[in-house]
């Protein structure tokens, strides 16, 4: 299989011939550290069977390190060039009446799309990440703490506003498929490492359905869907799940996602996502000790398919690049199916982030 046939096949829960490999993210400074020109170059000097981007912006730069975008979100870049969105352009709850909408369909929208279409159409499979309503919605009205007071107080314009993202991003997914992406993925966090950052209830009422009809622009088009959320999620997985997505990334070990115990419990109904963990694991520990993570991970989650390898969120710069590398090696090695039963008896029972992540 090459790498589009085996993330493809993982994604359906089927078993491919080896876990396939994919990372949400690779930051610059990491492909730097390769001497490598771009992302696209490091996807195949690494052998990542998946890519990943997402839409382009026109940034305007309005100050040192500060940008804003279409949308009037004031953006600044970290010491080590990563945009992080900084002000919303909605100061009162019932200008999101007024908030126009960039134009989706824009020329330049998917270009960075078009060059993965270009270089690994059915080689690799294209992954093409948008958002439902949550980010964009706290990004606008500049922090989750002014979501939340619109939410309870004003949620008339909480759906107004939800409305037109919603219209903005269904377009520009709808677009990526019809280029050529494999697969949508929602980037939307909703949670933190202790938990879930709204109820049950305040998901139904707030989330559910927009993400529903994200995963259902996949379905239409005969695409698979992967969300995306960092953090503690427990209190609100089977809301998510019910929404009909195809895979669950990134499973994170820091905030108590045990990844056996998300396979046991949904396996039949999504494939399990990432888990080598981004925090301690691939930034401070050795080479040896992430092949240990890395085995030990397959032994507990690939046997029948149904399983990516990825970190617990992305390659950030923070992250030592021979861990990466290694990472990717094991996987390569110990990743063959059908996986080796003596490395299920040995591995499955362990738990190195039991020590870590007391």
């Amino acid at each position: 299989m090459n790498g589009y046939k085996r993330f493809i096949t993982a994604l359906k829960r089927e078993v491919p011939d080896k876990v396939p490999i994919w990372e949400l993210i690779v930051d610059k400074p990491i492909v730097d550290s390769f001497g490598l020109k771009s992302y696209a170059d490091l996807a195949e000097y690494i052998d990542l069977d998946g890519v990943t981007c997402g839409e382009n912006f026109n940034l305007e730069k309005i100050g040192p390190n500060t940008f804003k975008d279409e949308w009037g979100i004031v953006w600044k870049t970290s010491d080590v060039g990563i945009l992080y969105p900084y002000k919303g352009p909605v100061k009162d709850f019932k200008d999101v009446t007024k908030l126009d909408i960039p134009d989706p369909d824009a020329e330049y929208r998917l270009n960075t799309l078009n060059e993965l279409v270009d270089r690994f159409k059915y080689e690799k499979a294209i992954v093409f990440l948008g958002h439902d309503v949550f980010e964009f919605s706290h990004y606008i009205v500049g922090g989750m703490h002014n979501l939340f007071k619109m939410y309870y107080r004003y949620p008339r314009y909480a759906y107004i506003l939800a409305d037109k993202i919603f219209e903005y991003k269904s377009r520009v997914m709808e677009n990526a498929l019809k280029i050529g992406a494999d697969v949508l993925l929602s980037g939307d966090d909703y949670a933190d490492k202790k938990n879930s950052f709204l109820s049950p209830r305040m998901f139904k009422n707030f989330i559910y359905s927009y993400l529903k009809k994200t995963v259902d622009i996949a379905k239409k088009n005969n695409r698979l869907f992967i969300k995306h959320t960092d953090g503690r999620i427990w209190s609100i997985l089977d809301l998510i799940i019910d929404t009909g997505i195809d895979g669950l990334h990134p499973i994170e070990p820091a905030a108590g996602m045990d990844i056996a115990k998300v396979k046991r419990k949904y396996g039949g109904k999504i494939c399990v996502i990432g888990n080598i963990d981004c925090t301690i694991v691939l930034p401070l520990l050795s080479p040896k000790e992430v092949e240990e993570v890395v085995k030990e991970t397959i032994a507990k989650v690939a046997p029948n398919g149904g399983y990516i390898l990825s970190s617990s969120n992305s390659i950030h710069p923070g992250i030592k690049p021979e861990n990466f590398k290694k990472m990717v090696e094991a996987a390569r090695k110990y990743g063959v199916y059908p996986i080796e039963k003596k490395l299920i008896e040995k591995y499955s029972k362990r738990n190195f982030y039991e020590n870590i992540f007391k």
